[in-house]
This record gives structure tokens, C-alpha cells and sequence, in this order.
């Protein structure tokens, strides 16, 4: 019998709606229950292709007997964070209160009756397990001392919901100068995995911020040491494993320090950002391997994870309940492709991609090449392992559209457009389609189900990715509406999130304050700031007021430890370093195809003008009719 989320959109909520545990959305009527009838509540918090959330669902809550005294004993909610990120966020602090130590999902919360926090945890067992507290022995306890109204537990509670509460502080302000490049660069290089690139052990993320922003250092000091930290960390991510050499894109992290076992979820947001990285340095460092992984990744996105044109959230770890199993390959398998290749020294071959008789994965192997060379056969070999993919189950695809992630993807391909005129023309309908999406009745929206019409206001995320992209749409096509739309909705965000240098994430049933770190992507407020930099200089100078009193706001701790705050951080030697801006009309703005020697560069239409200007934010310095002078001019300018 399915409980009440059966009548959700959510992909997440959906997974849970057959539990026999009586699920919740979360909404009024739950809280108002559990006040009615004095039961404590417990929140669980996850997404659609998170692995423990499965194994926590598999292990409790598909458990009858767990279900049957939970149900008795407490009322139960269900978010999905994707979203409801305001409600995620407002936890996740929580839980570092808490534990003193970051979260994760799926999130554990359990509330009083009154829904005033009291204890969070991650994956809990079903039954007491390896120093650990099973859900059973937990919520027995739980439910007793909230039937007792046990005066501690309750106390316990007021205190963490009065600490909770948002709270006006006077935030203290410091210099920022160019002691931060020093400090972030010598930060990077602590962190530095010297044999295998990236800038952790184990689990190991890609790092794109950190390694967005040591691009803008090197760009700016042509640091051959910095330069290595970049590409060694971008080739280690090509040779395969966190990227799927046969489809196309990236997994969301790797589990070893080598980037061969993935976590093998594939995120929206995860390859957006990796394929404007890859971009990026393919064009800064005139690179065609990483254009090429760029446009693999954007292949895939489009075609595995587009419909309509918009992008969908993510897709699992897991196909016929094992963890990879779409993506791995028997040795035999790899063999006989091999052989129909006709393939001279098939074990040698096997060699190359990372194939031998145990395997790399539980006896299985993921292909990783063993250098940048791909071998001339490669392309063939790969074609005849997606077919074999052809009959394998796909992991289940959360259909859900959500508007920063669709942005991040859509700038992307924006600038991957600079080299491939169908990923410009992609851009484009994406972008429309998005808008008409989600912009109801003047209201941007977080997200929707593909096709179902969208419910969810929109948090600063939404409307910082949106505005950055529709900023690289100007930069890309010189099309005045796309300023106008990032002015637009740059305004909105000041007026809903922004107040006297502090941003906020969401305001409403949940006030939380926008994160500084850039933790599973760039952070809300870094990518605000730098659409306000860049509005400054292309619209309105006041644009960069209000990015001034946003960094120095966070001045201490940027100048403290900026390698927390890449993004951020960025803005700040963008700040320090100035910003040029070339004036001509489009034509001939769009004979420019190579970055310039200063990162800090933007474009802007001037159909009055018949040679290239270059400007600050305030006054001109320099014209010119030769393209050829321009790098030169632009320098002699800062």
C-alpha cells in the first residue's frame, strides 16, 4: 500500500512512497500531527541517486518490524534536498552543531513534538552494529523519553533550536590585498597529491573551483609550478574511472586516490562545471585533450541526461541493485572485443586500458588508460563497449530540472560554443527553454519534474547561476537581451537575499545564510559576486559597490584561508588586479577567439564604434583598429 508520497513529483520521494514506514512530505499537516498526538519526529533527508540512502531504505525502512513501532511512535518526513536545499542546509548545520563534524547524506534528524532538533546523524543501521546505534535500539529510546517527557532531552532542545536561530552579527572587516595569492597558492600546494594530482586522499573530489581559480593565478604570473598542479590534476582525471571513457562524463567522486574506483552516481552539476574546466584549460593552454573531454562530457549530458532541453539532476550509482554494475566489464568481455578488433598482443592492449584477469572493481574492470595517448583502435574498442552497455540497465535517471544546475550546464556550453557551433546553438534553446520553464509569473522557481510546472521558489543559488549564465550568453552572442535578463535578475537577487554585504541562501519558512566554501560546487554567494563584478563593469559601476561591501564583509576569513573560498577568493584578486573591457561593434568582437594575457576581460557591443576600445570601469584608455595590439594595449592599461 503506498503511503503519501506516492502523491509527490519527486524522484526521491517517489523511491520511498511503497516503505512501510508512513512517510510524510513535508508539510503542515505532519508537524501538526506530532504536536495532536505528542510523537516525536524524525526527518530523513536524502536524494534519488545517493548510494546510503538506498542502503538505509533497504536495511530500515523496508524493515516491517522497524516500521510497524516507528509508525506507532513517531511521525516520519521525507525531503529531498535537491529540492528543498533551504531545509537540507538548515540540517546539515545541524548536524555539525551537533557532531562537530560535516554530514551527508542521507541526513538523520529527530525533533521533539514541538519540531525542535534534538539529535542528527547520517546513515543510521537497522540494529546496534559495529560501535554504532541501530535505527531499532535508537527510536526505542527516542520514543520513551519523549513519552516520559524527559525534562533533559527536552531542555536539550530549546537550547539547540534557540542557538539555531539567525542572529545579527557585526561582521569585522580587514584589507584585502595580494597576500591572498601567496596565502591561497601556498594552501594549494600543501594539499597537493603530487603522485596523482587533485588536492585530496581518499575519497577524492575533482576540485574544480581550486582549480579554476589557480587558472586565473597562473593567467595572471604564468607560474610554471602552478601550471603542473592544473594539467597534472586534469590528465590524472581524463585517464578514466571518475570519468567514463565510454559515455561520456564524469562520476561524482572517486573512492581511491588514483581516480580508477568511482563513486559511479553521475551529477548535473558535476559535469557542468568539469566541462567548462576542461574548456577552459583547453583554450587557455591550447590543449585539444581537454576540448576533447570537455565535449565528450557534453556529449553525454545531451544525450543521456537532455530532454526538451533541459538537463536532467542525476543518475545512480546503482542498476539490478549493485553498485556499478552498468559500467564494468569482465575481462573475457574486454578480450573478445580485442579480438574482434583483431587487435595484435590482446593482453598487452588489455594492458593499456587497464584491464587484467583480477580486475581493478571487485574482480571487474573499469577502463583507465595508462597514458594521455589514446591508442589508434581506442575509439572502435569504446564503441563496441557502449554497445554492449546497450543491454544493460541504465541507472534510474531523477528526472528533475533544477534552475542553477540547468544553468551550469548551459554555460558550459557556451563556452565550449567557441569551438563548436552546435554546442552554441544547444546553449541557446537550453537557455530559452529554461526561462519559459521557470519563470512564472515574474517568479523565478527552483525546480520541477520535466514537464510538470514547477512549485518551489527559487533560492540565491538559482539566481546566481542563471544571471553568470546569461552574462557568457552576452559574452558569446552580444545578444542585449541576455544583459538585460542578468541585470534583471541580479536586481531580484539583491532585493530578496542581500543586505548590507550579507547574502542570504533562502529566506522564509528557513532563513539560512549563503555558505562562503565552495563544498559540493562554487558557492551561491562567489558566483553572485562575480555577476556583480562583472555587471559593474559592463552595465552600471554600482554593481561592483555591492560586490566591494560583499567581500569585504568576509574579509577575515578570505584573507585567513582562502583555499575554503575558491570562488570567492577569485573575485578578490579580480578586485585587487582590475578589469579591462573591449568595446567595438559584434562583427568584429566576434573575430576574437583566443583569451587574453589578463583574465579579468570582458566584451561589450558598440555598434557606434569603429575600432576596438578599452575601458575600465569608469573611463578609456586606448583604441585601436588592429586586433593583433590588443593583448598589448590591455596590459599596458593595468
Amino acid at each position: 500500500m503506498s503511503n503519501r508520497l506516492a502523491l509527490e513529483d519527486s524522484p526521491y520521494l517517489q523511491q520511498h512512497c511503497e516503505n512501510p514506514l508512513e512517510w510524510y512530505p513535508w508539510c503542515d499537516e505532519a508537524f501538526e500531527r506530532a504536536r495532536s498526538e505528542h510523537k516525536a519526529i524524525f526527518i530523513s533527508i536524502g536524494y534519488s541517486s545517493c548510494h546510503w540512502c538506498h542502503v538505509m531504505e533497504h536495511e530500515v525502512f523496508e524493515n516491517v518490524e522497524i516500521a510497524a513501532f516507528v509508525n506507532a511512535h513517531f511521525i516520519c518526513i521525507k525531503v529531498d534536498r535537491e529540492e528543498r536545499p533551504d531545509i537540507d542546509k538548515h540540517y546539515q548545520e545541524l548536524h555539525m552543531l551537533l557532531n562537530r563534524r560535516s554530514g551527508g547524506w542521507p541526513l538523520s534528524i529527530f525533533c521533539t513534538p514541538e519540531n525542535k532538533p534534538f539529535y542528527a546523524a547520517t546513515y543510521i543501521p537497522p540494529f546496534n552494529r559495529d560501535r554504532m546505534m541501530g535505527f531499532s535500539e535508537l527510536t526505542a529510546i527516542i520514543a520513551e523519553k519523549v513519552a516520559e517527557n524527559d525534562e533533559k532531552l527536552f531542555q536539550n532542545a530549546d537550547e539547540i533550536t534557540a542557538y539555531m536561530r539567525p542572529k545579527n552579527e557585526n561582521a569585522q572587516a580587514t584589507a584585502l590585498n595580494e597576500k591572498i595569492l601567496t596565502q591561497f597558492t601556498l594552501q594549494a600546494e600543501h594539499n597537493y597529491d603530487e603522485i596523482n594530482g587533485g588536492f585530496s586522499k581518499s575519497p577524492k573530489f575533482p576540485h574544480v573551483s581550486t582549480l579554476l581559480t589557480l587558472i586565473r593565478i597562473q593567467w595572471l604570473y604564468h607560474d610554471e609550478k602552478i601550471k603542473n598542479m592544473i594539467t597534472h590534476t586534469l590528465d590524472s582525471m581524463a585517464l578514466g574511472g571518475m570519468y567514463d571513457l565510454i559515455d561520456g562524463g564524469f562520476c561524482r567522486y572517486s573512492t581511491d586516490e588514483s581516480w580508477i574506483i568511482p563513486h559511479f552516481e553521475k551529477m548535473a552539476y558535476d559535469n557542468a562545471l568539469l566541462c567548462e574546466l576542461y574548456a577552459q584549460a583547453g583554450m587557455i593552454y591550447h590543449e585539444d585533450r581537454y576540448l576533447q573531454i570537455a565535449k565528450e562530457t557534453a556529449d553525454f549530458m545531451m544525450q543521456f541526461m537532455m530532454e526538451d532541453d533541459l538537463f536532467y539532476s542525476a543518475s545512480d550509482a546503482d542498476s539490478e541493485g549493485e553498485e556499478g554494475k552498468y559500467f564494468v566489464y569482465t575481462y573475457n568481455e574486454i578480450i573478445t572485443v580485442l579480438e574482434t578488433l583483431s587487435i595484435p598482443n590482446i593482453h598487452e592492449a588489455a594492458k593499456i586500458i587497464g584491464a587484467t584477469p583480477e580486475g581493478n572493481f571487485e574482480g571487474l574492470c573499469i577502463i583507465r588508460l595508462s597514458s594521455q595517448e589514446r591508442p589508434l583502435w581506442f575509439e572502435d574498442f569504446c564503441k563496441e563497449l557502449s554497445r554492449l552497455r546497450l543491454n544493460r540497465t541504465y541507472p534510474f535517471i531523477d528526472q528533475k530540472v533544477i534552475t542553477a544546475w540547468n544553468a551550469m550546464m548551459i554555460k558550459a556550453l557556451f563556452i565550449l560554443g567557441k569551438s563548436g557551433q552546435n554546442y552554441l546553438h544547444q546553449a541557446v534553446k537550453s537557455l530559452a527553454k529554461l526561462k519559459t520553464t521557470m519563470l512564472i509569473n515574474e517568479q523565478l522557481k527552483h525546480s520541477a519534474l520535466i514537464h510538470k510546472p514547477p512549485k518551489i521558489d527559487a533560492f540565491l543559488e538559482d539566481y546566481a547561476y542563471l544571471c553568470s549564465t546569461f552574462i557568457e550568453a552576452y559574452q558569446s552572442t552580444f545578444d542585449e537581451h541576455y544583459l538585460i535578463d542578468a541585470q534583471r535578475f541580479a536586481n531580484k537577487a539583491l532585493e530578496l537575499f542581500y543586505e548590507e554585504g550579507k547574502w542570504y541562501f533562502s529566506r522564509g519558512a528557513f532563513t539560512t545564510v549563503a555558505e562562503l566554501d565552495d563544498s559540493t560546487y562554487p558557492s551561491a554567494m562567489g558566483v553572485m559576486v562575480n555577476v556583480l563584478q562583472s555587471l559593474g563593469l559592463l552595465v552600471d559601476p554600482k554593481y561592483s559597490r555591492f560586490a566591494f561591501k560583499s567581500l569585504e564583509y568576509v574579509s577575515i576569513k578570505l584573507m585567513k584561508t582562502p583555499i575554503y573560498y575558491p570562488t570567492l577568493t577569485a573575485e578578490v584578486i579580480r578586485y585587487l588586479k582590475g578589469q579591462r573591457l573591449i568595446k567595438h561593434n559584434s562583427e568584429y568582437l566576434k573575430k576574437i577567439i583566443h583569451p587574453f594575457s589578463h583574465p579579468f576581460t570582458l566584451l561589450k557591443n558598440d555598434e557606434t564604434l569603429h575600432e576596438f576600445t578599452i575601458c575600465g570601469e569608469n573611463s578609456c584608455f586606448a583604441a585601436t583598429k588592429e586586433l593583433a595590439q590588443l593583448d598589448e594595449l590591455i596590459t599596458s592599461t593595468l
